[in-house]
């Protein structure tokens, strides 16, 4: 028997793995989001009034403060381009994540993703004003700089990001092409030639 559809079906952009992992970077990074609000909200409770809480010592404290720039409070007159540069991390990560087949690069893309997305939330509805908001920073590593739980999500996925690349695993497998890793009868080309 011939084939009787005269067009073939359009190419996938993505394999159902890619569909399946997607999900649970997006949660992860929703989780980042979660800790890294509800630990700011903590410390803007309870450090506030100026209050310093050693952890280890002096090495690690936590200490309220509100941080106009990007690290070390660089470029602290120019919030709204941190902001801007958030969104766009953002965006691109995002989907990024819908094309992701491998586990390292699921966690690592939603630990960035969070703490990409945390950050702009605080850029965007944060005092003093909409894309000025200051970031809340609260976890002090001894005199060097202060940060929060998103920068250590971000540090975690960048270094993930590094490790995966430096030891060759690949965001999707290597293959011939985009339809092939899940769809092996999805052309109907096997069904259809004579057995």
């Amino acid at each position: 028997m011939t084939s009787a559809s005269p067009t073939p079906p359009p190419a996938r952009t993505r394999s159902r793995r890619a569909s399946r992992l997607a999900w649970p970077a997006f949660g992860i990074a929703l989780l980042v989001i979660i800790l890294d609000q509800t630990s700011k909200w903590w410390a803007e409770a309870a450090l506030g009034d100026g209050q310093t809480i050693p952890v280890i010592g002096d090495l690690i404290r936590f200490v309220l403060v509100y941080n106009p720039g990007a690290a070390f409070s660089i470029g602290s007159d120019f919030t709204w381009v941190f902001a801007l540069l958030a969104a766009a991390a953002v965006v691109f990560i995002a989907r990024l994540t819908w094309q992701v087949e491998s586990r390292g690069w699921m966690v690592a893309l939603g630990l960035l993703l969070g703490g990409a997305t945390t950050h702009l939330g605080d850029r965007l509805f944060r005092e003093p004003g909409f894309a000025r908001g200051h970031v809340v920073d609260f976890i002090g590593y001894g005199n060097l700089f202060i940060g929060n739980v998103a920068d250590i999500a971000i540090f975690a996925g960048a270094v993930m990001l590094l490790v995966l690349t430096v030891t060759g695993v690949r965001i999707r497998p290597e293959s011939g092409s985009d339809t092939t890793p899940d769809a092996p009868t999805q052309s109907g080309e096997s069904t259809d030639k004579p057995e």
